[in-house]
């Protein structure tokens, strides 16, 4: 098997069966993370990759986007981003760059071109069998840390019939990808948001659906939202507060940072509309919700601002005023009086980007390890399934779970569990040695 670039610091090798430790599977940031803290602990294991280190950022990632957070804050604890002055962005390629060289510098034995195709508990014995493109394992512990980012997720509302391109917003990469005329992006989180203004800036009408969202300010009193999350404790929130499961973050680190403010966006000329709900003969609806999800989002935003204004009063802190942060105006004319509906042939939209997140994938993971929703069953990434293991999903443990920096402390807990776990499997009473 050829040895990939991208697999620095690895090795790639035809494997019949091998008995390990602990297999990691997946290697993006939590893999990445996972490995550090298990050769810390001492426990022998293999981090299998079906594609490159860190292959999401490269190629399911459209041209321009760079971290929603800055470098001194989105990374690992023991490596800085290189090149990527502390308070900037880094590219994708610098982030994918970045876990290469991550796992160059801890040695991670990642195997890069091994897809897993499926894991089984061992029968009569501990342990799993773990069945790959390059053979099998035996492996005591399986740490899945594929992520949450697996299958694009469409919903079932505009048929292929329709005539329009649609793609998931991981399947974007530029304007020029798209058909002529108008888009429609569907989702107001970070990467709707961003491929909208990107689109509007080449020359295309774009309308925008805006559903729930939160909508930080990207800095306040010249500290970056990432450090008020911090001082004030948000990013170790437990659960997210009831009914905001899946509700979406809107801020972008595009041209060097900014606080999406959807008022600038229509504007700018996108058309803003609610959510999608239906189609039929042509026509798209909307729900009538665009100026509560607006308003909404407002609400977080200057509850943050409250939360930060009294943190600076409660520490005596010296920082900079910034009262026009408060000023937000009136709401649009297009969420004032929204339109609940679009004839696509009329408008000239030619397709639809649906940046409507993804949902997971565990077919190939056959354990008693699922809820009756299929979703992980856990606590802090330990399994109900002995010896399996979740990294890297949202809300993990805390709010910061599937940030770069909160999956390397998350994977410091496992870590930690599963050397544990070795103790107690290694013991031998007097009677029995």
């Amino acid at each position: 098997m050829r040895r990939s670039s991208s697999c620095a610091g690895s090795s790639e090798v035809e494997v019949s069966k091998e008995h390990i430790e602990a297999v990691v599977i997946g290697a993006g940031q939590a893999g990445i993370a996972m490995s550090e803290h298990l050769s810390n602990c001492g426990v022998s294991h293999v981090v299998l990759e079906r594609d490159r280190i860190a292959e999401r950022w490269r190629s399911q990632r459209w041209d321009s986007l760079v971290a929603n957070g800055p470098a001194w804050h989105d990374r690992f604890p023991n490596l800085e981003f290189d090149e990527v002055a502390p308070d900037s962005f880094a590219t994708k390629e610098q982030v994918a760059d970045y876990f290469e060289a991550y796992a160059r510098k801890i040695g991670a034995p990642v195997r890069c071109g091994v897809e897993v195709t499926s894991v089984r508990p061992n029968e009569g014995r501990p342990g799993f069998r773990v069945t790959t493109s390059a053979g099998e394992y035996d492996a005591r512990f399986v740490v899945v840390a594929t992520g949450p980012f697996q299958r694009p997720s469409i919903p079932a509302i505009v048929p292929e019939s329709a005539g329009v391109q649609q793609i998931h917003s991981s399947s974007y990469r530029n304007p020029a990808q798209l058909p002529s005329g108008g888009v429609l992006v569907v989702g107001a989180g970070s990467s709707g948001v961003q491929i909208a203004d990107e689109l509007r800036r080449s020359g295309r009408d774009v309308y925008l659906s805006v559903g729930p969202h939160d909508r930080p300010p990207r800095s306040y009193r010249g500290r970056d939202f990432v450090w008020w999350l911090g001082v004030l404790g948000m990013w170790d929130a437990d659960a997210p507060p009831a009914g905001a499961e899946h509700v979406t973050i809107a801020v972008s680190g595009a041209r060097g940072g900014h606080t999406v403010d959807f008022r600038e966006l229509a504007a700018a000329g996108i058309e803003l509309v609610g959510m999608t709900t239906a189609f039929e003969d042509g026509v798209l609806r909307f729900a009538g919700d665009l100026a509560a999800n607006i308003q909404r989002g407002d609400a977080n935003y200057l509850a943050l601002l409250d939360a930060a204004d009294d943190y600076i009063a409660r520490n005596g802190l010296a920082f900079p005023e910034e009262p026009r942060a408060r000023e937000l105006g009136a709401l649009p004319d297009c969420a004032s009086q929204p339109h609940r509906e679009l004839d696509l042939q009329d408008a000239g939209v030619n397709s639809i980007v649906w940046a409507t997140g993804f949902t997971a994938d565990y077919s190939w993971l056959h354990a008693d390890a699922f809820d009756e929703k299929g979703r992980p069953r856990h606590r802090r990434g330990v399994s109900s399934e002995p010896g399996i293991y979740f990294l890297g999903l949202p809300w993990l443990s805390r709010r910061g779970s599937s940030f770069i920096w909160g999956v390397w402390h998350d994977a410091k807990y496992v870590a930690d569990h599963i050397a544990t776990q070795r103790t107690y499997l290694s013991y031998r009473s007097g009677a029995s040695k």
